[in-house]
């Protein structure tokens, strides 16, 4: 049987991790990761920020092995507010596991952090990450036009919220060992 977790990073993921972002197009979500040493330091990176309050990191893990990440950061304390983040590997997308795991994320940022409000944002020129913001409860706020680039081309960023009295969704969380 397939084991399914969203759990925090460890050293112990840094090939995973690396292995992951040469295989896809992540370079975006914080690469672009070279070495090992890039990897365990992107990881150490995700841990000091939790250890000071201002981010918690988790990878989405099968049967141990990361296969994505879902991310709180930005944590700023005067309004209660995260910028949430989220990444698969391209072969596990369609699966359901990057909604999943948001919902859990988002719920640990509310429950266990004692957030208000989750911000979320994707490319428009991404359908499939504005179908796992909303099947995770987050609802679209705007449009930042031309607010990213990608090479040499701009492009338009769809912004998400969700607040903690919005209704949660109606979603199977994955486990999330905190």
């Amino acid at each position: 049987m397939t084991s399914l977790v969203v759990r925090p990073w460890s050293l112990d993921d840094a090939v995973s991790l690396l292995t992951a972002f040469a295989s896809d197009d992540l370079d975006s979500q914080g690469g672009p990761l070279m070495t090992e040493e890039d990897a365990r330091r992107w990881i150490e990176g995700w841990q000091s920020g939790r250890e000071s309050g201002h981010a918690a990191a988790f990878a989405i893990a099968v049967d141990d092995v990361p296969v994505g990440g879902v991310a709180l950061g930005s944590i700023e304390r005067r309004h209660d507010t995260a910028q949430l983040s989220y990444w698969l590997c391209e072969f596990t997308r369609g699966l359901g596991l990057a909604s999943r795991a948001t919902a859990a994320v988002a719920a640990y940022g509310f429950e266990e952090l004692s957030l208000y409000r989750l911000e979320l944002e994707h490319r428009v020129n991404h359908p499939k990450s504005c179908q796992v913001a909303v099947r995770a409860g987050f609802l679209a706020e705007g449009l930042a036009r031309s607010k990213v680039r990608g090479g040499d081309e701009r492009f338009d960023v769809e912004t998400h919220a969700r607040l903690v009295s919005d209704p949660a969704p109606e979603i199977d969380r994955l486990p999330l060992d905190s």
